[in-house]
């Protein structure tokens, strides 16, 4: 079994609505820009396969997935860098809209919730995080990342535990719910912690192009909030996505 924390040693994590990998090549084109950006582990909102399951690809990366038994809609995957996959313990395909991934560590074992939050069902899907959180080993760093559709801002009165000052925009509802779930869950918001430009900090674009936000986000439990060394929007990666 691997070692995925090892003390002074990078891992690199991402999370990206890719909008689908049920398109043809679509998939191939994700694993392209996970070597290109040298990525370790990659989670993937709006995955849109059917089912649940775990498929390795080949360049001997894997791809695990939870969605709808029947309806191409939503469904989250995770994808594992062949390098880390050993370091993988097991998952659980919660919903089309949550999966969780346990990885070995000697010192501390790291827990990814991957997510996927629309605007319908909003009381629903954070019952569901809800329930997943507290099921999270308590030593173990725990990272919450998605589309959460949930604008972040850089105004951080009464969040300040959940939330430092830069962040981007204003606060909407959503933004303000996932404020308060990482408030009463001990975690923080990554996106608002480090001073990046805005260019740097937005992850999806109206298609009229009027509108940019920081909808999609990493939260890291507050313990091993030391552990996180940045946060950022790279916009070279491209599947024909309107996130980045």
């Amino acid at each position: 079994m691997g070692n995925l924390l090892r003390p002074k040693t990078k891992i690199r994590l991402g999370t990206w609505n890719v909008r689908t990998m049920y398109e043809t090549s679509k998939a191939a084109q994700v694993l392209n820009e996970i070597e290109k950006y040298q990525l370790d582990i990659l989670g993937i909102s709006e995955c849109r396969w059917t089912g649940s399951g775990k498929q390795v690809t080949n360049n001997g990366s894997a791809i695990i997935w939870s969605g709808h038994p029947h309806r191409h809609e939503r469904e989250v995957a995770i994808i594992v860098s062949k390098a880390k996959l050993k370091t993988l313990l097991e998952w659980e395909p919660i919903s089309d809209r949550l999966i969780r991934a346990r990885f070995n560590s000697k010192h501390s074992k790291l827990t990814i919730l991957q997510c996927y939050a629309e605007e319908e069902d909003k009381d629903e899907w954070y019952e569901e995080l809800q329930v997943a959180v507290p099921r999270v080993p308590r030593h173990d760093l725990l990272l919450i990342m998605g589309d959460i559709n949930a604008k972040a801002a850089s105004d951080n009165t009464n969040f300040e535990r959940a939330m430092e000052k830069h962040g981007c925009g204003v606060m909407n509802d959503n933004g303000r719910r996932f404020a308060e779930f990482c408030l009463k869950n001990n975690c923080i918001i990554g996106g608002t912690i480090f001073p990046h430009k805005n260019l740097h900090k937005v992850t999806w674009n109206s298609p009229d192009g009027h509108t940019k936000n920081q909808i999609d986000h990493v939260a890291i439990n507050g313990k091993w909030r030391r552990s996180l060394q940045d946060v950022r929007v790279y916009r070279g990666a491209d599947v024909y996505s309107d996130h980045q």
